[in-house]
């Protein structure tokens, strides 16, 4: 079975470069503490790298 991430937005995107912005909005991340969750997949193992700073992953055995 394919394993899902938890992705929670622990840092404000107040102040960051457009390109971190936009990669938290496609992740669907608008506020802080708020979680998501994704298929992992390469596509988005990409966007957390250019954001790892500012979030904080976590992996569902699903």
């Amino acid at each position: 079975m394919a394993k899902k991430l938890a992705i929670t937005l622990k840092r404000s995107m107040i102040g960051r470069p457009e390109v971190q912005r936009v990669t938290l909005r496609t992740l669907g991340l608008t506020k802080r503490e708020q979680t998501v969750t994704h298929q992992d997949n390469p596509a988005i193992r990409g966007m957390l790298n250019k954001v790892k700073h500012l979030v904080e992953v976590q992996e569902l055995g699903e």
